[in-house]
């Protein structure tokens, strides 16, 4: 009995040392981000709210109170000096989103921020590691003397019919710094695309940037710390301009439906500061030089990117570089109607490699090549051979049972790549820069020699988002459905939710994301990306309160349907629900009210109590046969009223909520 009570005794005694532990390092805060990003660059002053989490190996641990501290350098925070704010204690279990509520930033400025956590399990806080944030641009004051330059026509070689090619602009200018940089900090917006190049190297690892918008509405631009790219004495920037969404892909062609915005432009404004504290400014403006006559011969997110490397700028990027008749001076264009906007998430990134599966020979000069998967992106090609030989890459979701190209689901899509060498002894390597292909299988024809895998890459590019959550089961088909959901969806994450990677539609069409948002959320942080969808949405509705299918609208599809609309409201309310962002709901909420206005008023029935708008219905539903993508079996339709008033209904209860 003895033995027993005290066995006893000792495993009270164990349980209350476990239970005592205190110490603060049992407690960790981590994972900071300033609006869903972790150390953002080009913060909308606006926008500042601080998340971050608790990480433990003890059970019920709750955060008791919270102190933020923001301060004007890193070693002032080091030090407990908050010479920006400081919250103070804040008796409060808020660790999402908690707003700023210091002094107002200035522009283009790093503070730096951490935050003081009291739990319910620590005798004293625990402290989370540094963070910071960059602040972007206030007003078009900010924007001092820069202007918009490009060239506002057509070059002689373009060609603007339906299938519309024009080549990429390049944009060049030497300057010089006085003395030692100590910061210097770039603000961009190049529509429809654009590269950024210092003194000979590429800025950043970005792609396709920026992200997509209605540039009626909204124009994003992008920001750059580019201390590390400058040098005392002599420099060069230079800018490539694709053709993106704002020279649309199609010309002349059903002018009724396509949105059009113009020629290639940009805009671009960087801050200086030396080391002695002296300041320089330098701006996009007509002492700017501009050529056409480059290696990107065409780019058009439809048809694919041509690239003749026998007309490639050797050192154009680099101060000193001299111009010749193909160089002309960079004129001022129409100004954009939009306002400029500091892009609220992250860009298109190459976020992995796959190596090729298998390459067949289908002819005399014609391989096909087996990625192994259905992805987005592009080729990566390696190659040696004569000056002047043309390689065509031409890219396809399946086969035709001969073992060619399956390119009937891509409508009038030409999805074709091409590079012209310059005949390179060491041998070339290219990839595309303003174009992604939706693909698994790759037809390369006229390839000097015999191809090999080690001679091609794919890139999968997508916006940049981490991976939240995985799904792995013992059933080899939820697997298979799992990963191949996995791919779709974050292959069509373009800035925007698109519908398809592949054909001419490409479209960010509402209705696929009206459920699909809220899955997604579970497997990415999609929340800044989300978010800025939901502007777009805005930004589309028409002045009587009508949304569009499509947006940003870059066709014009205002059909009147509810049931696609309705990602507004439900996205809205995933962001909410999934990440405890009430700002879209607080800033989109006077839009919904005018569309249900809207749609009650030219659609509600009164006497049935029914809504009698619905376009699409159960879209695309099983059909009763393969060959055909729309059923007309009666009884296969669902009364498209029925699923109407079921949305309406369901829009008015988030309204509610």
């Amino acid at each position: 009995m003895k033995n027993f009570i005290a066995c006893l005794a000792f495993v009270f005694l164990l349980l209350s040392c476990g239970g005592q532990q205190s110490t603060t390092s049992a407690v960790k805060v981590q994972h900071l981000t300033c609006e869903h990003r972790e150390n953002p660059i080009g913060v909308g002053l606006e926008q500042q709210r601080f998340s971050w989490q608790i990480q433990t190996d003890l059970q019920d641990v709750k955060q008791e109170a919270y102190r933020i501290l923001v301060a004007s350098s890193k070693e002032k925070l080091e030090q407990g000096e908050a010479d920006i704010w400081d919250s103070g204690k804040q008796a409060s279990s808020a660790s999402v989103l908690v707003d700023y509520e210091g002094p107002a930033l200035k522009t283009s400025t790093y503070y730096y921020w951490k935050v003081q956590v009291w739990t319910n399990r620590t005798q004293s806080y625990s402290e989370s590691p540094v963070a910071y944030f960059l602040t972007a641009l206030r007003t078009e004051k900010d924007w001092g003397s820069s202007r918009w330059i490009g060239y506002d026509n057509p070059f002689p070689w373009d060609d603007e019919s339906t299938h519309a090619r024009l080549s990429a602009r390049y944009l060049r200018k030497d300057f010089f710094c006085a003395k030692e940089v100590k910061q210097a900090v770039l603000h961009i917006a190049g529509l429809g695309l654009y590269e950024l190049w210092l003194n000979g190297e590429k800025v950043g690892d970005q792609v396709m940037a920026p992200v997509p918008t209605d540039y009626r509405r909204h124009i994003m631009y992008n920001t750059f710390d580019v201390t590390e790219h400058l040098q005392e004495g002599a420099n060069a920037v230079g800018v490539i301009l694709g053709n993106g969404r704002y020279y649309a892909m199609r010309q002349n062609y059903k002018t009724y439906k396509w949105n059009r915005f113009g020629y290639p432009k940009m805009r671009m404004r960087l801050f200086i500061t030396y080391t002695d504290g002296r300041t320089q400014t330098l701006q996009s403006d007509q002492t700017w030089q501009l050529s056409a006559q480059g290696p990107i011969v065409s780019n058009n997110e439809f048809d694919g990117e041509e690239y003749d490397a026998r007309k490639e700028f050797e050192g154009w990027s680099m101060p000193g570089f001299q111009t010749n008749s193909a160089w002309m001076p960079a004129q001022r264009v129409t100004i954009p109607i939009a306002p400029l906007v500091a892009q609220p998430c992250n860009n298109m990134k190459v976020m992995t490699q796959i190596k090729p599966k298998s390459i067949t020979k289908l002819n005399a000069n014609t391989y096909i090549m087996d990625m192994g998967l259905n992805m987005t992106g592009w080729i990566k090609m390696n190659v040696k051979g004569k000056r002047g030989q043309e390689v065509k890459l031409r890219f396809a979701e399946a086969l035709l049972p001969d073992g060619s190209l399956s390119m009937a689901n891509l409508r009038d899509a030409l999805v074709t790549d091409k590079y012209i060498l310059k005949g390179d002894a060491e041998g070339e390597t290219w990839a595309p820069r303003f174009v992604t292909h939706g693909f698994q299988f790759v037809e390369i024809t006229n390839y000097p020699g015999v191809p090999q895998l080690e001679d091609f890459v794919g890139e999968f590019v997508c916006d940049e988002m981490a991976d939240l959550g995985s799904f792995e089961s013992s059933s080899p088909i939820l697997n298979a459905t799992y990963t191949n959901a996995y791919w779709g969806i974050r292959g069509n994450y373009k800035g925007m939710p698109v519908d398809c990677p592949q054909r001419n539609e490409r479209m960010p069409w509402l209705g696929d994301r009206v459920m699909g948002s809220y899955g997604e959320s579970f497997l990415f942080d999609n929340a800044a990306f989300y978010a800025k969808w939901m502007d777009d949405i805005r930004d589309a509705q028409r002045w009587d309160g009508a949304i569009p299918d499509v947006a940003p609208a870059y066709w014009n599809y205002y059909s009147d349907d509810i049931t696609w609309p309705a990602a507004l409201f439900m996205t809205c309310d995933m962001l909410y629900r999934q990440y405890g962002d009430l700002a879209p709901v607080a800033k989109h909420i006077d839009g919904m009210k005018k569309y249900m206005d809207y749609m009650r008023q030219y659609y509600y029935h009164e006497v049935s109590g029914l809504m009698t708008a619905d376009k699409y219905g159960d879209w695309c539903m099983p059909t009763e046969s393969l060959e055909i993508i729309h059923s007309q079996a009666p009884d296969r339709l669902t009364d498209g009223r029925l699923i109407a008033t079921a949305y309406f209904y369901a829009l008015y209860q988030l309204m509610i909520k």
